[in-house]
């Protein structure tokens, strides 16, 4: 009958062939009563109890008295035993059989199509757990809940993957309410994903966990159906980027300004630099007019000084004299403060008595400062003398007046003040054991504010009007104090005037009125020598035989160094050598480096009016201008062999 209907059948004489075939696969089995009757159904029942969750196979089984309890009491025991059963009576038409074998077939079949759903179900289910896992952005699945704030007042999380905590930053929130996780920000979070649930449109944001400091970029999305009641959430930390937009966004916002600053700061160095360039300038033009000022003095000194011992004893004559030597000593002053401008004069530190010095400058203070300005000079007794340069002294002390004139344009009240600065003294630098002494110049003048005092001694700063000053007057006397192993300090206040402290390290010896050259100066009398001199400056020629002759020694001339070498290489002999420094075709450097190839033994003394003796040429020098005691003290030095090959005899004062 099944064969006829077109549903391919196997019999089977036993239940364990019955049990073979089913694991080959059926549609559904026909069973008779009596085949179960009295059989062991243990395996058939295990075999139908390990059927897979997807199958449930239809059985047919033939009874002699129908399949109700009432009228078959051992019904009961083939449904449990077989669970999908249809009973069929004897005798039965075919076309019943034929009806129920199509049904179960059918059924059989809707379970095979369940089984391949369930099939990619899982296999789905298998690779959004991979991607789940493995997936770099944080993801979770978050349902809400009612609580006391209300109905969807709070969610708690009910999946997450693991790359939730490295991007929010949060561990173990699977099972965590949001209100317990982050109190603080809870609200704002309820309110967007809530947004997300109840219109179902997905969200996509930028938002800082605050709890954590982490930003994150987010996108919300409603899981259907609605009654589920939940929303997922996929994200990842933005952090790093976020900074660096914030900063380049600061970076564009602040853009003109800094190129507005970078202008100004190229501008201030250009401005910087012309002044440099300026001051470079006039110091090479100073360096000029300070040779040719050394060249025109040396013979006026000279003849001041033969005049002075000729007709010293008429008083007349000796006032007139003597006032012409001081203004000549002045001008030497100026020419080597002008030296000291053009850095062109070494540092040459001595003992020197302070207080003497700043008296012998108060004609020249108080010309510089004005009659509007009273000026106070002040000095404590038995002032030790002070390790200095006099002529940078006296060229720092005059910038510190004159800065403090300028801070006075209505007048007031200049005070100089000189005092001693013991070891350990408040307010004294770290010092020596000497200790220091100190040179305060206070003014009753506008005084500076905090920002000016900052930076008063930076080079090329200055509150002056344009022309009225180079910014560099404090920034050389801070230098100055430096150089000489002291210190410079400014106190000021707005409106209260300004205080400069210069301090000074002690000398280790005394001050002496009497330089070596006056003390040499008596011992070229009684020794006379055969001099060769040699300058092509005429006047100053002559005057400087002059005053060699007058000493006592002779002397031969020559306009060059080539004219001096013929002269000795004719035979000249002479116990020393006088040549000028700058000469045309040869120098005094060349000149003496040839005359010690030749004549090792003759001592040469170098005479420059362009560097103030500090030129670094390996031969003793002399600077102009010099009168006849600098003049002889230093052929006694020269011929005694009592300087050192690079010793620097200079003018005094």
């Amino acid at each position: 009958m099944l064969a006829e209907a077109g549903i391919e059948a196997t019999g089977c004489a036993s239940l364990a062939a019955l049990i073979e075939e089913l694991d080959r696969g059926a549609a559904f089995i026909v069973v008779t009563e009596e085949a179960i009757a009295t059989a062991d159904l243990h395996p058939l029942s295990a075999w139908i109890d390990d059927q897979e969750e997807w199958s449930d196979l239809p059985f047919i089984l033939l009874t002699t008295r129908g399949g109700g309890l009432e009228r078959n009491p051992a019904a009961a025991r083939h449904l449990d035993v077989l669970g999908n059963v249809t009973f069929l009576e004897r005798p039965f038409h075919p076309t019943t059989l034929v009806s129920l074998a199509r049904s179960a077939v059918r059924a059989r079949r809707r379970q095979y199509e369940a089984r391949a759903r369930l099939i990619a179900l899982r296999e789905s289910e298998t690779r959004f757990r991979t991607l789940f896992d493995t997936m770099d952005e944080g993801f979770c699945v978050i349902e809400f809940l009612d609580g006391p704030e209300g109905p969807m007042s709070d969610y708690v999380h009910v999946q997450a993957n693991p790359a939730y905590e490295r991007h929010a930053g949060i561990p173990n929130v699977v099972g965590q309410r949001v209100r317990e996780m982050v109190p603080d920000e809870a609200e704002e979070w309820v309110a967007l994903y809530r947004e997300v649930l109840v219109t179902g449109r997905p969200m996509r944001f930028q938002r800082e966990l605050v709890a954590t400091g982490r930003h994150l970029e987010l996108a919300a999305f409603r899981v259907e159906p609605l009654a589920r009641r939940e929303v997922a959430v996929i994200f990842q930390d933005v952090t790093e980027r976020t900074r660096a937009e914030r900063a380049l966004r600061d970076l564009n916002e602040t853009l003109e300004r800094r190129v507005d600053d970078a202008i100004k700061e190229r501008e201030s160095a250009l401005a910087q630099l012309h002044e440099a360039q300026k001051l470079e300038t006039l110091g090479q033009l100073t360096g000029g007019i300070a040779h040719d000022f050394n060249n025109l003095l040396t013979p006026i000194t000279g003849a001041l000084d033969l005049m002075a011992r000729r007709y010293g004893d008429d008083a007349r004559s000796a006032r007139l004299i003597d006032g012409a030597l001081q203004s000549a000593e002045r001008a030497k002053t100026l020419v080597q403060r002008l030296l000291g401008f053009a850095r062109r004069q070494a540092l040459e530190t001595r003992a020197v008595d302070v207080a003497d010095l700043v008296e012998g400058m108060r004609d020249l203070i108080v010309s510089s400062i004005g009659p509007a300005i009273e000026l106070r000079i002040t000095a404590a007794e038995a002032l030790p003398a002070a390790s200095v340069d006099p002529n940078q002294l006296e060229l720092a002390i005059l910038n510190l007046c004159v800065n403090a004139r300028d801070a006075m344009p209505a007048g007031g009240a200049l005070t100089l003040a000189m005092e001693y600065a013991e070891p350990g003294t408040a307010g004294a630098p770290p010092s020596p054991a000497a200790g220091y002494l100190r040179v305060s110049v206070l003014d009753t003048g506008t005084g500076m504010d905090e920002e000016t005092l900052s930076r008063a001694v930076e080079p090329f700063y200055s509150t002056k009007e344009l022309g009225k000053g180079t910014g560099l007057g404090l920034s050389m006397v801070h230098g100055l104090a430096a150089q000489l192993g002291g210190e410079f300090r400014l106190s000021s206040e707005v409106g209260k005037g300004t205080r400069a402290d210069l301090y000074l390290p002690v000398a280790s010896s005394a001050a002496s009125g009497v330089s070596w050259r006056a003390e040499h100066a008596q011992r070229a009398i009684d020794r006379t020598f055969s001099i060769l001199l040699v300058d092509d400056e005429e006047l100053v020629r002559l005057g400087t035989a002059e005053m060699l002759r007058e000493m006592g020694h002779s002397v031969t001339q020559a306009a060059g160094g080539g004219e001096a070498l013929a002269r000795l290489a004719e035979g000249l002999a002479v116990d020393a050598i006088v040549t000028d420094y700058m000469m045309p075709r040869m120098d005094g450097a060349e000149f003496a480096a040839r005359v010690h190839a030749r004549y090792p033994e003759l001592p040469v003394l170098v005479v420059t009016g362009y560097a103030g003796g500090d030129l670094d040429i390996g031969v003793p020098q002399l600077a102009k201008p010099f009168r006849q005691a600098d003049l002889a003290a230093a052929l006694v030095r020269l011929t005694s062999h009592e300087a050192a090959p690079l010793a620097v005899a200079q003018g005094a004062g």
